[in-house]
């Protein structure tokens, strides 16, 4: 089977996992607007830092991008641990435009920040991979918490601190070379706070969806002596909880225990901007 076959095969899936959902199709919202604009200033190396707080209301996604002989295995992986890893889009291999969710971007250049990882190893960070490039490499594109920042402001949730990325004892379900643990965004929050983050976060199911666990970081084994990203974990502060969200960050954890020749991610809190309304990506 060639790549370019089981890349086909993928659509209708992604599109069937997408209506049992219950989502509307998702429509790239055509420019000028923020999104584009940022995109542009990153292309041209105008603009590094993190996507965080960046064109809000717009859609963000996590970047995987690997071998088509790799491909399927991790469309597999992705589906059997889609909270984590709920993929949006999927490109032809070679194909450098995500067509559905930003027309006219080049996923080469349109993150601020690249990571490379080759035979497992994490060697480098990139401004662009446009000297990487090859044409049997495919393209994931992955729903990410980033996305509904904006509504947790505006419903008066604090976004910009307390947050960290960590990695837990619960396994994923492999699949082929594709294995690894949970990884998982932890917020501290109030109670009340926890309760409607809980509320609005369930309804962007294609952006991880609602936490998967509140209170004893120790019942999901989530370990806050190493955390991923975010710093040192500091004592709870009192009147203060912990929230756990599934983070796309997990596949790739997989991917890189799978240890392929030659994979590319974005690099942490460096995520992909789509021309695509956050606000279409929530149920009623």
């Amino acid at each position: 089977m060639t790549p370019l076959a089981v890349n086909r095969r993928r659509r209708p899936a992604l599109r069937s996992a997408m209506d049992l959902c219950r989502l509307p199709a998702l429509h790239a919202e055509p420019g000028p607007h923020e999104a584009q604009r940022l995109r542009s200033l990153i292309r041209q190396g105008q603009l590094s830092g993190s996507s965080r707080g960046m064109a809000l209301g717009f859609l963000q996604c996590n970047l995987a991008i690997l071998p088509a002989e790799h491909a399927q295995d991790f469309w597999d992986y992705c589906q059997r641990n889609a909270r984590a890893c709920p993929v949006l889009e999927v490109t032809e291999p070679g194909q450098t435009e995500p067509a559905r969710l930003a027309p006219g971007a080049d996923l080469r250049s349109d993150c601020a920040r690249y990571a490379v990882w080759r035979d497992g190893l994490r060697l480098e960070d990139r401004a662009d991979i446009c000297a990487l490039w090859r044409s049997d490499l495919v393209s994931f594109l992955i729903g990410s918490g980033i996305t509904f920042d904006e509504v947790f402001e505006q419903a008066g949730i604090p976004t910009g601190q307390h947050r960290w990325v960590l990695a837990t004892h619960t396994p994923t379900e492999a699949v082929g070379r594709f294995h690894g643990p949970l990884i998982v965004t932890m917020r501290w929050l109030t109670p009340a706070q926890a309760e409607l983050a809980s509320r609005i976060s369930a309804r962007f199911p294609l952006n991880h969806g609602a936490p998967l666990h509140i209170g004893d970081p120790a019942t999901i084994g989530a370990d806050l002596s190493k955390p991923l990203f975010g710093g040192p974990v500091p004592p709870l502060p009192a009147g203060l909880v912990p929230v756990f969200w599934a983070c796309g960050v997990t596949p790739q954890a997989a991917a890189e225990a799978a240890g392929l020749s030659l994979f590319i991610a974005h690099a942490p809190a460096h995520s992909f901007i789509t021309d695509v309304r956050a606000a279409s990506m929530m149920i009623p």
